[in-house]
């Protein structure tokens, strides 16, 4: 993966009009609806699935061909929606793999999560056989037969921009994040926000039981309050505190709030013999969290 292609200045774009001749391999929730979706805007040449009859019921969706190799034969962006990375060495290697088919100008988008250790992997398979690999990360999984997928988009602007129509053709949204690895990266980053999440509802969860709070209630207050308090990157996105004695006061200024608070939940935890681990790993990494310290080992 290229460090450096992590770094470059991400951005934003909208539908383009071009189309592409695609190919879905993996036709579970993200590629049923990545399949219907292309077939909508006649992009779609091919699906495969393990399943013969995968595509009897998805709208549009022709059947199934026989393997991943008569897919890449009909098709110039190959779009793998399998789950886990076993699966996609699987569907590009051997003599009915996609890189049988290997051309110019033949793209591999891999929507499925893995490892950066894993995507270094693959692409050294593609590299190899000269196929450009575009990493990217996608969300909003239940909207995908409506167009509703957000990509996150790693590669180079020249191999990003030949599957761009196709992207276009299934998602709301596609983020150019960076270089090669900056989709994937992206999409683990958002993830550690979504489960760290979870974790976070569940310790407010066990207080609000031990205290008889009413969690309906109080989820239903988040939710009506969520513009005033801020999503879990909006220090993050700031001015750098560094260059900036009134950033600098702010974040001071958070910091003692926040401490505060989560001296209260800490105190309340132990009142009913309960330990909140997140929220005695944020209190202890108080600077670090609003951006005052480094104690994590990041790097500028």
């Amino acid at each position: 993966m290229s460090r450096s292609g992590i770094a470059q200045k991400p951005y934003l774009q909208r539908k383009g009009s071009r189309m592409g001749k695609a190919g879905v391999i993996g036709l579970g929730q993200i590629g049923a609806g990545v399949a219907i979706c292309l077939a909508r805007t006649g992009q779609l040449a091919a699906v495969y699935d393990i399943r013969p009859d995968a595509a009897a019921t998805l709208e549009g969706v022709p059947a199934v061909v026989a393997t991943p190799a008569e897919l890449a034969r009909q098709a110039d962006v190959v779009i793998i929606a399998v789950v886990n990375a076993k699966q996609t060495v699987d569907v590009l290697t051997g003599l009915d793999g996609v890189l049988s088919q290997a051309r110019p100008g033949l793209s591999v988008v891999l929507v499925a999560t893995v490892s950066i250790e894993d995507l270094d992997a693959i692409r050294a398979l593609t590299d190899a056989a000269g196929v450009d690999l575009i990493d990217c990360g996608v969300t909003g999984g239940p909207k995908s037969r409506e167009n509703g997928l957000v990509c996150l988009v790693g590669g180079t602007d020249g191999a990003v921009a030949k599957v761009r129509p196709v992207l276009d053709g299934f998602a709301k949204l596609v983020a150019h994040m960076g270089g090669p690895g900056a989709g994937m990266a992206a999409k683990i980053a958002r993830n550690v926000i979504v489960f760290g999440g979870l974790r976070a509802g569940y310790e407010a969860s066990i207080l609000c039981r031990n205290a008889g709070v009413d969690i309906r209630q109080l989820s239903e207050v988040i939710d009506a309050s969520s513009d005033s308090v801020g999503g879990p990157l909006m220090l993050a996105v700031r001015d750098d505190p560094e260059s900036s004695a009134q950033e600098a006061a702010i974040r001071e200024y958070t910091r003692g709030l926040m401490v505060k608070d989560l001296d209260a939940a800490i105190d309340l935890a132990r009142s009913y013999g309960i330990t909140v681990p997140l929220v005695e790993l944020t209190r202890k990494t108080d600077h670090a969290v609003v951006g005052l310290a480094d104690v994590m080992g990041e790097k500028a």
